[in-house]
């Protein structure tokens, strides 16, 4: 839909709060979004410029458009968390939890039984949970019946069935483990006191089972009955203990939910703790699939939304890590800044950080610690997979970085055998190239590597990875032929985020099986020099090495140089705006100088290139 033809149509849209919808011309479900005021939100989309091409390629084939009113921005976003889950549509964020998680029943019948379940079903049982573990789960239960009497059979105890002396108790009785509902041992009224002990222990809230148990110990004792007596304190022993490794922080805190949140590209992750009476009874990290220009903000209202509704959570405090639209009615969100719920929120980042590093352990291949055949096996996988004269037992890998659009450097890794081999890794400050130029700044310092190499007479890598795809490795293969080196190494090209590999000379790319050994070391070396590289860099910046390009600039002082980089965030940026642009931040005669330096420099770089 062009914005014309929505010019069209943009008066028919109401200024109410609600939801909408936009389908493709296949009548395919898009999109779905809330908004304060559905005209102007939905205006937005076909008025302004979108940095993201996925926004723009959703608007491109948007054909449709429904809307809903609703009474208020809380009904508008209750609607939208319930319409994305249940159509999932294509450009929204996508929550990747596609498991069924389990559940404790207890049973519609009488003396009801209590177990694991993946089904639920409306059948009028009672379902506690979801639970984000079968293990848990299953620990959890065992911890009840250690503790609570409840029965395990399926029989059909019925009031006439009892009455009529059909069952017999079991062995289950005679261990202590059950109370003998079945010859009518127990009454009903206390079989479901035990059902709300077990309630309250599945909710971390331990303290009215313990005094429960003290009631019935000093009972047991007063009757003279020691031994049942001591049977009971051993529970209440078991209970403290369990309620000792449970509590978390203080037992003064009360229910709440934790959420914390990574970004990573096009994924991000979020935490979530759920805290009942002081303690944890659910822990989860979710990872979502960004779609559009979704802010941190928007991901973690999202987020909350969906996982609040799937486990079922009625807290009405929120603690996050940066203030959100969230318009559950009656729930608050709260940013600690110190204190246990600060320590909660610090807890929940450091879960959703792990969780991501399992991620990325997942997707990459470490060969440390395995036998010669076990990386000889791998290398073979590689050097048939992409059809290599050679076993690749010496690799080296190059990639460029810099900040905002200024102060480049790269960074080269060498594996040997599929192992870094840290001694050969190198750091390289850029000499010859000005300003931001990843293409020559490539071409300088594998010519620099391999001269060196050359020179002294060092063997050359089988394999040669350059970070950056089809531009950069052009780039490197100047160096290379300039260098005579042709037929010496094979030197590839890795795409920044398809992971596609490009030989010099190919239209298509090769693209590895995804989780191939031969792809998971190669992530592994490409993540290796990334890591290298960041680090040789905030290192040069934090000992002041690098300098401000714009505070080069003859007439620009510091000051004004920092200010357009607040305002503008990179040089790069700054050196595409026009000069009325870069005057609304730092007035006209200084926006004249800014502008002429880039200017004058393009146009000698055009010259150079003739």
């Amino acid at each position: 839909m062009t914005s014309q033809e929505f010019q069209q149509i943009a008066h028919t849209i109401p200024v109410d709060p609600g939801i909408y919808k936009y389908y493709d011309d296949r009548n395919t479900l898009l999109y779905v979004g809330k908004a304060k005021s559905l005209r102007k939100r939905v205006s937005s989309y076909f008025i302004k410029t979108f940095t993201s091409y996925k926004t723009y390629e959703l608007v491109q084939r948007i054909r449709r458009i429904e809307f809903t009113i609703v009474d208020s921005e809380q009904d508008a976003f209750l609607l939208e968390n319930s319409l994305i889950k249940q159509f999932q549509p294509r450009y929204n964020i996508n929550l990747k939890d596609d498991k069924s998680y389990p559940y404790i029943v207890i049973k519609k019948e009488p003396f009801p039984r209590v177990f694991l379940t993946r089904r639920k079903i409306e059948d009028g049982s009672e379902y506690l949970g979801p639970f984000t573990s079968v293990a848990k789960v299953r620990e959890l239960l065992n911890f009840v019946r250690a503790n609570i009497q409840l029965r395990t059979c399926k029989l059909n105890l019925t009031e006439s069935n009892i009455r009529k002396n059909k069952f017999k108790v079991c062995l289950e009785y005679h261990l202590g483990n059950c109370k003998g509902p079945c010859e009518g041992l127990q009454t009903a009224e206390d079989y479901q006191a035990g059902l709300l002990q077990l309630k309250n222990i599945l909710k971390g809230n331990l303290t009215p089972v313990i005094q429960h148990f003290k009631t019935e110990m000093r009972a047991a004792a007063e009757k003279m009955a020691y031994e049942k007596a001591e049977i009971i304190r051993k529970k209440i022993e078991h209970l403290e203990q369990y309620q000792a490794r449970s509590v978390i922080i203080t037992n003064k805190l009360s229910n709440v939910d934790a959420f914390s949140l990574l970004r990573d590209n096009d994924q991000a992750y979020v935490n979530y703790l759920m805290v009942q009476n002081g303690t944890i009874v659910q822990t989860h990290t979710s990872q979502l699939e960004t779609h559009l220009d979704e802010t941190d903000e928007e991901i973690l209202a999202f987020a909350i939304g969906q996982l609040r509704t799937t486990f079922n959570s009625l807290s009405t405090e929120i603690v996050a890590p940066f203030p959100i639209e969230y318009d559950e009615p009656g729930v608050i969100i709260t940013i600690p800044k110190g204190g246990d719920k600060k320590k909660l929120l610090d807890l929940s980042e450091k879960n959703v950080n792990y969780f991501r590093e399992e991620i990325n352990k997942k997707k990459i291949l470490k060969l440390e610690g395995k036998d010669d055949m076990e990386r000889k096996k791998v290398l073979y996988q590689l050097q048939d997979d992409l059809q290599l004269p050679e076993l690749p037992a010496h690799i080296e890998c190059f990639d460029n970085s810099n900040f905002q659009g200024s102060f480049p450097v790269s960074a080269m890794v060498c594996f040997r055998d599929g192992v870094p081999s840290k001694k050969d890794y190198r750091h390289f400050n850029v000499k010859t190239v000005q300003g931001i130029n990843d293409f020559a700044t490539m071409k300088e310092v594998v010519y620099r590597r391999y001269k060196r190499l050359f020179d002294e007479q060092e063997p050359f890598p089988q394999l040669v990875i350059i970070d950056g795809g089809k531009g950069q490795l052009g780039a490197a293969l100047e160096s290379i032929e300039a260098l005579g080196l042709q037929g010496r190494m094979t030197v590839v090209g890795l795409a920044k985020n398809e992971e596609e590999i490009f030989f010099p000379g190919d239209q298509e790319s090769v693209k590895l099986p995804y989780n191939s050994e031969s792809l998971k070391l190669i992530r592994r070396i490409r993540d290796e020099v990334h890591r290298f590289g960041i680090t040789f860099h905030r290192k040069k910046r934090s000992q002041g090495t690098f300098k401000n390009e714009l505070e080069q600039i003859k007439g620009i002082g510091k000051n004004t140089a920092d200010q357009l980089l607040k305002e503008y965030r990179s040089v790069k940026r700054i050196r595409e705006l026009g000069e009325e642009e870069i005057a609304k931040t730092v007035g006209a005669a200084k926006a004249k100088i800014v502008w002429s330096y880039f200017h004058r420099e393009n146009d000698t770089e055009g010259e150079s290139t003739g």
